[in-house]
């Protein structure tokens, strides 16, 4: 039976095209790869640059998970480099990634202003974002995962910014790249061609390609930049789905290497779970990736800094090293 509740009709709004939209980022922010880094300095990034290089001498996985603000930092380039080199193995992003990628690798610019276009019922309803949709809508119905279909079509089309999607670098070099969406979370979920079926059915298909990944993490390194919440619930669950089969078949996943980035300064041991009592408790990069996925032979490190500075700051070490 129909849900007894009225709907939003969503055939009423009027979308704008991005020509008219006022953007907060244009292509000449983001940093070549070649670009001397920003200054960022701890004492065990060497040691973690080491473990990535020996991860892949070894053939295991090196996965990179990234909250979308990581790609607006400017650091796209040095993401595409290390995927170009071999250094990663795996590439996951939220929802709102591959819009600003489209949109950059389309326009040459991204990010608009929330507090500016809210007020005028404009926000996220740009028609040319929207088309994403119908990049979903075809790759449900080829049988693609969501980045895999958009890392495709900017790969393949003729877009002036292309260079800067790390989707298509993704494509072009046979990486897999996941995209892991929540339903209302990004813009385009508020479009009428948005299609939940064709979304959920991508997404999902991401993330048992993603799980496959992590099959593979034993003398790996899992990389999470600024992912509060998709990147560590999405790993935990891949963690345990892949050492559900490895237990199974006489293997264990334990002994990897965890590395969390983000601008959140953890008072004492990130190694050691937070009291209940510590607000903290409740940062799941803290908890999940740094302390109970390696409890059982595996290290962990964490690094807080700005991630204009971290992501080239590491790049620049493996570009030493390997």
């Amino acid at each position: 039976m129909p849900s007894q509740y009225p709907q939003f009709d969503r055939s009423r709004l009027k979308l704008k095209p991005l020509a008219e939209r006022v953007n907060d980022l244009q292509a000449g922010h983001w940093l070549k790869a070649e670009q001397a880094p920003l200054p960022f300095e701890h004492p065990q990034l060497a040691t973690l640059a080491e473990r990535i290089v020996l991860a892949r001498k070894r053939g295991a996985a090196v996965i990179m998970m990234m909250g979308a603000h990581v790609l607006r930092a400017g650091v796209s380039a040095h993401i595409i480099d290390l995927i170009e080199r071999g250094l990663l193995t795996h590439i996951a992003m939220n929802g709102a990634g591959p819009i600003h990628e489209y949109e950059l690798a389309r326009i040459g610019a991204t990010t608009e202003s929330v507090a500016r276009y809210i007020q005028t019922g404009e926000f996220g309803l740009w028609t040319e974002t929207g088309e994403l949709n119908e990049i979903v809508n075809a790759s449900a119905r080829s049988g693609l995962g969501f980045g895999e279909g958009v890392g495709k079509l900017i790969a393949e089309s003729n877009f002036p910014h292309k260079q800067l999607s790390v989707l298509a670098a993704a494509w072009r070099h046979r990486v897999p790249a996941t995209v892991h969406v929540g339903i209302g979370y990004d813009i385009i979920h508020e479009h009428p061609n948005f299609d939940p079926a064709a979304t959920g059915e991508t997404s999902y298909r991401d993330f048992l390609i993603f799980t496959k990944s992590v099959e593979n993490l034993e003398g790996g390194v899992l990389l999470c930049f600024g992912s509060a919440v998709m990147g560590p619930e999405i790993y935990l669950k891949a963690l345990s789905m892949a050492r559900n089969i490895a237990i199974q078949d006489g293997r264990s996943i334990k002994k990897f290497t965890t590395a969390a980035f983000d601008l959140i300064k953890i008072e004492g041991d990130w190694r050691a779970e937070a009291e209940k009592s510590n607000p903290q408790y409740y940062y799941r990069p803290w908890k999940t990736i740094l302390v109970r996925t390696v409890a059982e032979g595996g290290e962990s490190f964490y690094f807080c800094g700005d991630h204009r500075a971290t992501v080239p700051a590491l790049h620049h070490l493996l570009w030493r090293q390997a």
